[in-house]
């Protein structure tokens, strides 16, 4: 059985994961030439809807073009995947950021996915002035996801009074309808994060440890942010996996100075979990991550091993997943193949 182009790999999704909600991730200006960006994002974003993907993560950070921006492109460019759109309180306040929100779903009738951002590059803040610690941070996030939701539910006017933020008598025009509410998303891999999160009754989203290190039902639509290459063979998933990570000393010393200077919690925590699995070909494979070329973990192997891996997530409670930019068409069909056996193996 051939497994090389999308027409093999496409895949209807079975009822049996109908609850299990996937999204893909937008390539980033700063790897693709200026000419070729927006048709690069309308590409990737055209793969993840054929797919089956809800939607698709869309960072945001000094360096690289507006996240909204690009969520129109995404917009534009498929008819119903969802764009997910990083969200940093320094760049925006909370009204802009409602504003956007119901104004897509007034010109597009299409819902918008929130990923809620306390830190980030901490370089990035310090050049914005900001250097609220990073407890805080979440603090301030809370008061700003506050105010977008109270506005998006339009049902009267926002008066709010925080340690950062304050608005009286605010309205949203024009109103967002309920079914167009969107999605909230927000890191849980820090005690602060997964706090406000519950506060918010935001979906708490992680960086993923071993899957067998979850017990059963342990999470509560949770997500994970994790990479799949996957194949018909162990062999072939392999070769794909390092044919696309090849060894980077550059990337590898880039690695060691953000772990000097960054305080994120996940950043620490899949550092720490590298010296203990080494750089073997398990399942769960850090070597990118190692090599600076993504911030999350991957799952390497065949279809029928890397599904087994995922089943062990689902069942420990986790429904939202945030894959890592596709490369080609293969790496979501090939997600999507995963998923579907895995949802059945948790059912």
């Amino acid at each position: 059985m051939q497994l090389e182009t999308s027409d093999s790999l496409a895949r209807p999704r079975s009822k049996a994961d109908t609850d299990i909600k996937i999204f893909s991730t937008a390539p980033q200006s700063i790897n693709v030439s200026q000419e070729m960006y927006i048709e690069k994002v309308a590409e990737a974003a055209r793969w993840s809807e054929r797919a089956g993907c809800t939607g698709m993560l869309i960072y945001t950070d000094n360096g690289i073009v507006d996240a909204w921006l690009v969520a129109q492109i995404v917009i534009q460019s498929t008819t119903s995947l969802c764009p997910l759109v990083a969200v940093q309180p320094v760049y925006m306040h909370p009204y802009s950021v409602a504003k956007m929100v119901t104004s897509f779903g007034y010109l597009y009738k299409r819902q918008i996915y929130l990923n809620m951002v306390a830190g980030g590059f901490k370089t990035d803040l310090l050049a914005l002035c900001d250097d609220t610690p990073h407890d805080m941070r979440y603090e301030r996030l809370r008061e700003y996801t506050v105010i977008i939701k109270e506005l998006l539910n339009g049902s009267s006017a926002v008066t709010f009074s925080g340690n950062f933020y304050r608005v009286e008598n605010l309205r949203l025009k024009p109103a967002l309808p309920p079914d167009l509410f969107p999605g909230i998303f927000m890191s849980g891999s820090s005690d602060a994060g997964m706090k406000t999160a519950i506060a918010l009754g935001a979906t708490a989203v992680e960086y993923p440890n071993l899957a067998e290190e979850y017990a059963s039902g342990s999470r509560t639509d949770s997500g994970i942010r994790v990479g799949i290459i996957a194949a018909e063979t162990e062999e072939r998933a392999w070769e794909i996996a390092y044919d696309r990570f090849p060894p980077d000393r550059k990337g590898q010393i880039a690695h060691k100075l953000a772990m000097k200077v960054s305080d994120s919690s996940w950043h620490k925590q899949l550092s720490e979990l590298d010296r203990e699995t080494g750089d073997g070909p398990s399942t769960y494979w850090l070597w990118p991550f190692k090599n600076y070329r993504t911030f999350c973990p991957y799952l390497v192997g065949s279809y029928e091993r890397v599904s087994e891996e995922v089943a062990k997530y689902i069942k420990a409670g986790f429904t939202n997943f945030i894959l890592d930019i596709p490369a080609e068409e293969r790496d979501v069909m090939s997600a999507g193949i995963v998923f579907a056996e895995a949802a059945k193996k948790a059912a």
